[in-house]
């Protein structure tokens, strides 16, 4: 999976577990249901609950009966967090090296790194004020559920 999917699948993923009240083993979605919804491969689904796992925003259970679940509210769990679990960035790029002896090749680089961590940081900041809860509420048949 490329990096740039990442992000998006966990959101979805959280999204989902949010709306099937999924907070305990009992509730566990497999990792089937949630690539349905995405729609994605359960191995990507399994690599990206992994991270939000590891980063302990939620709990999985392997096997037959497995699946995964919230181990937060997700009023409480915010986009930077889970950008930040499954290691997303504002995918601009890195800059290359750029060529010795250039004055351009030579500075250039930097300006644009520093540009590129200034987007990214701005993206985090934005991302810091939405929640998973927040999701759901662009989602009218999941609220009309709940």
């Amino acid at each position: 999976m490329s990096d740039s999917q990442r992000f998006p699948v966990a959101a979805h993923a959280l999204a989902y577990l949010a709306h099937k009240g999924a907070f305990a083993a009992e509730q566990a979605v497999s990792s089937a249901v949630l690539a349905a919804s995405v729609p994605t491969n359960p191995v990507v689904v399994r690599r990206v609950t992994a991270l939000l796992a590891k980063a302990g925003l939620i709990a999985t259970r392997p096997g037959a009966n497995g699946g995964a679940w919230l181990l937060r509210q997700p009023q409480t769990i915010t986009l930077d967090q889970v950008l930040r679990a499954v290691h997303g960035c504002a995918q601009l790029g890195c800059p290359p090296a750029g060529a010795k002896g250039c004055p351009v090749g030579e500075s250039i680089p930097r300006a644009v790194g520093a540009a590129i961590k200034a987007a990214d940081e701005a993206a985090g900041a934005r991302l810091a004020q939405i929640t998973v809860a927040d999701l759901l509420k662009e989602c009218p048949a999941a609220v009309a559920a709940e």
